[in-house]
């Protein structure tokens, strides 16, 4: 199973996402492919934002080998299931979406833990630390949910 998160930048939430699912195929000894983009060019190549890194390192969660890169058409191919952060987002991958098969693999990712809400993670980005808090809380939960669902 191939799993891709996205958000707007590739710097808060999704790389948090990717982080947080790492650990948690690590630790359950999985064999899972994670990866994460953004639906803009604004960070490519960089590394997450250093609010995200410095919460997630509160929980253990290291993200300093990920770096930002944009989403692509091609990633229909390469992944099973697109999960994506808001529904800014959401509109923007399906505008990529090349036939039903590619929308069917597109979801938000808080229904995973919260089905068919259609609630959207916060971005962070100009928020205080509560908000990061916030944010790690929200996908921790989802990330466990998701895991809990594929072994």
């Amino acid at each position: 199973m191939k799993i891709l998160v996205v958000c707007l930048g590739n710097i808060c939430r999704s790389p948090l996402a990717e982080g947080i699912l790492l650990h948690l195929v690590k630790e359950k000894n999985l064999s899972l492919i994670i990866d994460s983009a953004g639906t803009s060019d604004y960070h490519i190549g960089q590394a997450p934002d250093a609010r995200t890194v410095e919460n997630a390192k509160k929980h253990k969660i290291d993200l300093s080998p990920l770096r930002a890169r944009q989403f692509i058409e091609k990633d229909f191919d390469t992944f099973d299931k697109i999960y994506v952060m808001d529904k800014s987002n959401l509109q923007n991958v399906l505008k990529l979406a090349r036939n039903d098969s590619d929308k069917q693999k597109v979801d938000l990712f808080l229904n995973i833990s919260h089905p068919n809400q259609n609630m959207e993670v916060p971005d962070p980005y100009y928020g205080g630390e509560k908000g990061f808090e916030n944010v790690f809380q929200l996908v921790w939960n989802a990330s466990e949910e998701l895991i809990k669902s594929l072994h």
